[in-house]
């Protein structure tokens, strides 16, 4: 799929690397890391990783995280979609802009990711994991029909308390929670 995807408000394109600059921004503001400080970008060279994984799911799978742009404006406002895990589950992620927060523009991209990762691949399950306290995102993943599979301690995380959830469209096996826990 190369071509990009237009939803009511966002054009949603394959990153290339002009975009680098606007998606560091947006992954270095503490605003939009409030739930996860430790994962803040803090040198290019992170969001550039970022977007070469993301290139791989789009070669690897068809499918793969966007960069989200306002359709009137053109103004970079996120990143997301689905890529996939493992080759068994697609993820659904997003991350907006903290000056485009509460607009609906990550449910907006999410379902996009879902639409077309079920047109390529409608047998893999769809989750989205996430930390327990980050209830925007809990409230994307909920509206957009998944429901809460798994919690448990976040592994890896610097604050032991803080709880993984995990969200599917479907029941998941054994298999495909390992895939979603990474």
């Amino acid at each position: 799929m190369a071509d990009d995807i237009f939803t009511d408000r966002l054009r949603l394109s394959r990153a290339v690397p002009s975009d680098l600059d606007a998606i560091f921004a947006i992954q270095n503001d503490p605003r939009v890391w409030g739930h996860y400080p430790s994962l803040r970008h803090t040198d290019p060279a992170t969001s550039l990783q970022m977007m070469d994984r993301w290139d791989r799911s789009w070669k690897q799978a068809g499918l793969g995280s966007w960069v989200a742009r306002l359709r009137d404006t053109g103004e970079i406002i996120g990143n997301g979609g689905c890529t996939l895990l493992r080759d068994e589950v697609w993820n659904v992620g997003y991350r907006i802009a903290a000056d485009h927060h509460g607009h609906g523009y990550a449910t907006e991209l999410a379902r996009a990711g879902i639409e077309q990762a079920r047109i390529i691949a409608p047998d893999r399950p769809v989750i989205a994991f996430l930390v327990e306290h980050n209830r925007a995102s809990a409230h994307v993943a909920e509206k957009l029909g998944l429901e809460l599979v798994h919690r448990a301690p976040d592994v890896g995380n610097p604050d032991p308390a803080v709880m993984r959830l995990v969200y599917a469209d479907r029941p998941l096996t054994p298999a495909q929670l390992a895939a979603a826990l990474g």
